[in-house]
């Protein structure tokens, strides 16, 4: 599951995003369908979750900043276990890291049933 075309009543589009919130390219792009809002860089966003990549300038995060994203986000999903997260490979496209620097972040995300990770992190954890 690395490309997501359409979403179930309980699912949630996980996408990588920049704290500014200009959801221009990529699955960003593609989380506007969905409900993401311009202007609003993290969180849940009508059926998206937002995780930034990007600082405000559009630059990538140092990699302990997306940690501390994804663990926000990880405690969210740990309190709506009635909701289905689907996880894009944040990190991998624009923001330039590789798939073994960014799925470490989500080992504590394997621990939930409500968390989908993209194959190509799942075959690193």
């Amino acid at each position: 599951m690395d490309y997501i075309t359409e979403l179930k009543d309980n699912e949630i589009f996980v996408f990588g995003s920049n704290e500014a919130g200009i959801h221009g390219a990529g699955a960003a792009k593609r989380a506007i369908i969905w409900g993401a809002e311009y202007g609003k860089g993290f969180g849940l966003q009508g059926r998206t979750f937002a995780i930034p990549t990007k600082n405000n300038k559009i630059k990538t995060l140092p990699i302990n900043k997306i940690d501390w994203y994804v663990s926000l986000f990880i405690d969210f999903a740990k309190e709506h276990p009635e909701l289905t997260f689907l996880v894009t490979p944040i990190g991998t496209g624009l923001a330039g890291y590789k798939d073994d620097e960014i799925a470490p972040l989500f080992v504590k995300a394997t621990y939930l049933d409500n968390v989908v990770l993209p194959d190509s992190f799942k075959e690193l954890l």
